[in-house]
């Protein structure tokens, strides 16, 4: 399902305008609603009401947006789903280790190739590196897209009225470095992120993770995960060499500053249950449904 059409009209959001009620505002609610009572296995139309929409209108936003249909995200909020998502995660991990991650091959299903900070530049807290950041639309509200000239550094969300605080968040992990709003230069990377036709093996997106040596390492693991398949917090540890390390790496994890390309949303509890995701757990879960939309095309 392409996203393209999300992209043909961009809109710049300008810091302390409180935007009209979103589209994506609009999915919020139907992933609240259904993420409490999935269990009730909830019709369109009572899905439909609780929103405020007419079926058929919300049953061609929410696809479009969620990449699947109400119904299927139903299905895939089961705790079944959450557990087969973990099922053999060490394993995956395995396997991908044998790929290596030299040169600009395809990490995962994005076709990222990475940069990162040196450890001696990573304490200098962002001193000398110019950061330009905008936000624009994106499935999952807006995005906060934070670039250098090596690359992607950072991608957040937020709801409509809290961009403030999110850019706020955002500077404060590099508050040394000098910030520049700019959104034509961001905009490219917000449509390389979020528009899968432009997801091409011959032309990576570039990422530039700031982060300490052992964040990295955490966030190089996160970037193995294939599509559709998710992680725990001790199996992460393992693989990086430091088994009692998962306290540690769940502290990486949350650190992560580039949201959704980083995926950070596939580590799981190791029972399947979504554990705390720092944008919010209802966009984690539209985040997996989205994901889970892109396998099912991909499969089809």
């Amino acid at each position: 399902m392409s996203l393209a059409a999300a992209f043909e009209t961009p809109v710049p959001v300008t810091m302390g305008n409180h935007a009209p009620r979103s589209d994506y505002d609009y999915v919020r609610r139907a992933v609240e609603y259904i993420s409490q009572h999935w269990r009730d296995q909830p019709s369109l139309e009572t899905i439909a009401e609780v929103v405020g929409m007419k079926p058929l209108s919300l049953q061609r936003l929410f696809t479009r947006w969620a990449g699947l249909s109400p119904k299927a995200f139903v299905q895939a909020l089961t705790l079944d789903h959450a557990r087969s998502l973990l099922a053999d995660s060490a394993s995956v991990l395995d396997a991908t280790y044998e790929v290596g991650l030299s040169g600009p091959g395809r990490l995962h299903d994005l076709f990222i190739t990475h940069d990162a900070m040196t450890p001696g530049d990573y304490k200098a807290r962002g001193a000398g590196i110019v950061i330009r950041w905008a936000f624009h639309s994106s499935p999952f509200g807006q995005a906060l897209v934070m670039i250098t000239d090596r690359g992607l550094a950072g991608l957040a969300f937020a709801d409509a009225g809290s961009e403030t605080s999110a850019l706020a968040d955002m500077k404060a992990r590099w508050p040394e470095a000098d910030y520049v709003e700019d959104y034509e230069a961001t905009a490219p990377y917000a449509r390389r992120t979020f528009d899968r036709e432009t997801w091409r093996p011959e032309q990576p997106l570039k990422i530039f993770m700031i982060g300490s040596d052992f964040e990295v390492r955490v966030w190089e693991t996160l970037l193995r995960l294939p599509l559709g398949k998710a992680t725990t917090y001790s199996d992460i540890a393992a693989h990086i060499g430091k088994p009692a390390a998962a306290r540690a790496v769940g502290a990486a994890v949350g650190k992560n500053p580039i949201s959704f390309v980083v995926p950070c949303h596939r580590v799981l509890g190791k029972g399947g249950s979504l554990c705390g995701y720092h944008w919010g757990l209802t966009r984690k879960r539209a985040i997996l449904g989205w994901e889970a939309g892109v396998v099912g095309d991909s499969e089809g």
